[in-house]
Parts: C-alpha cells; sequence; structure tokens
C-alpha cells in the first residue's frame, strides 16, 4: 500500500505509531502501535466513533499500552523501524476497503472497517471493549454522511463541520429534542424555501430567545419523522 495514498490524519497516526514503536524499542509497528496512535491524536475522532460503536474507548486505551509493553523488544536496532507482517496485511485489508467504498484516499475509518474482521491481538482488545462490527459500519456510514474521501484533507474537513456544528436530525433521531410547539407556520415556510430551485436558503432573524433555534429543531423532527419530501 503506498504511503501516499492515505489522508493526512492517517498519514500522521502512522507516523506517531513508528515513532511509539521506536521510543519502545521495538522493530515493528504493530496494529496496536496504530490503534492507539489514533486514539491519542488531538481530535479525539477515533475514540468518538468507537464510542458510537459501543467501545469503551479508555479502558481499551490502558489495554492496547500493556500489549504494546508486552511485544518483542530489540535493542540496537537503529532506527529502522517497519510496519509488522500483521500489520502489512491489515494495511492491505485497509486499502480494499476503501476502494469497495470508491474513496480516493484510504481514511484511517477504514483501518478499523479491517480490524473488525481481524482475528489478531489488537482486534480481540477491541471486541473485549465492546465493539460491534455492525455498530462500527452504521457509525461510519452517519460520520460519512453520504461522501466520499476525495482529497488527502477530507478527514480534517469533515471533523471541522462535526467540532464547529450540530447535527440536529442525529438529535432528532436519538430522541434529544423537545416536542416543538405553536410553530408549524413558521416551519412550513421553512420547508417551502428549501424546496426551491433558487433562492433556498431561509434566514432566520429575531431577538435572543425568541425561538428561532426551536424552528431549526422542528425542522429537524419532521425530516426524521419522513414528514419533509
Amino acid at each position: 500500500m503506498r504511503f501516499d495514498k492515505l489522508t493526512t490524519k492517517f498519514q500522521q497516526a502512522f507516523l506517531d505509531a513508528r515513532s511509539m514503536a521506536l521510543g519502545s524499542d521495538q522493530q515493528f509497528i504493530e496494529a496496536q502501535h496504530l490503534l492507539l496512535a489514533m486514539l491519542e491524536q488531538d481530535d479525539g475522532s477515533t475514540g468518538s466513533l468507537l464510542q458510537r460503536a459501543g467501545a469503551n474507548v479508555e479502558p481499551l486505551k490502558a489495554a492496547l499500552r500493556a500489549s504494546i509493553q508486552r511485544l518483542p523488544k530489540v535493542e540496537g536496532h537503529g532506527g529502522d523501524v517497519q510496519p509488522g507482517r500483521d500489520l502489512t496485511n491489515l494495511l492491505n485489508l485497509t486499502d480494499k476497503a476503501a476502494q469497495k467504498q470508491g474513496d480516493a484516499f484510504i481514511a484511517s475509518e477504514m483501518f478499523l472497517l479491517a480490524l473488525a474482521d481481524d482475528k489478531g491481538e489488537c482486534a480481540r482488545l477491541l471486541r473485549e471493549h465492546g465493539l460491534v462490527k455492525k455498530h462500527l459500519e452504521a457509525a461510519i456510514a452517519a460520520v460519512r454522511g453520504g461522501q466520499g474521501v476525495d482529497s488527502q484533507e477530507a478527514e480534517g474537513q469533515r471533523e471541522a463541520l462535526s467540532k464547529y456544528c450540530l447535527d440536529l436530525t442525529e438529535r432528532a433521531r436519538l430522541g434529544k429534542l423537545d416536542p416543538v410547539i405553536g410553530r408549524d407556520d413558521e416551519i412550513r415556510r421553512a420547508v417551502q424555501i428549501l424546496q426551491r430551485r433558487t433562492k433556498n436558503n431561509p434566514v432566520l432573524i429575531g431577538e435572543p430567545g425568541v425561538g428561532k433555534t426551536a424552528i431549526v429543531e422542528g425542522l429537524a423532527q419532521r425530516i426524521v419523522n419522513g414528514e419533509v419530501a
């Protein structure tokens, strides 16, 4: 698998995994190094994704660290650290998973998908800490929102959206929004504007507390309930 086909985020995780192996006097980078590096990235997106898939992340990280400490150590290898055979096989499966998705670049969540079918130590730890493959697939689909990975920065752009925006339809789907009462006319008008071919951006204007957010939440609930065609 070519390194330049990885997204920027996945490339950085791989470099961090290499540093982790080097710092532990280990000659080979294993799946445990890479998964722990992904979980320790600043944006926290891998941990959030795994939590949505049922995994208990903090105990998983502790188990990965303990597993890494048990890996063979080799002194004097001169910094020549390479992916181990098992990780190489997993990366090839990751590549195939990305191709199956029609992605131009390989995103880090494809590595999680490859791990979900693996029989190795890292995959065993994932399952022991609650990962369910079908839940992972659903979480990946939700995070992607129907979008592919067509650039190396795709993961970073996606994470910016999740960092600065609220997915109100997801909150409505989970029953986390209160019922909206008395805003039928405003919600219906917003739907009409959104359905236009042109000039289809409704703008909600008003002082704080007059109910602008309630209109958007009511719209999200109608979308989830299938009331918006």
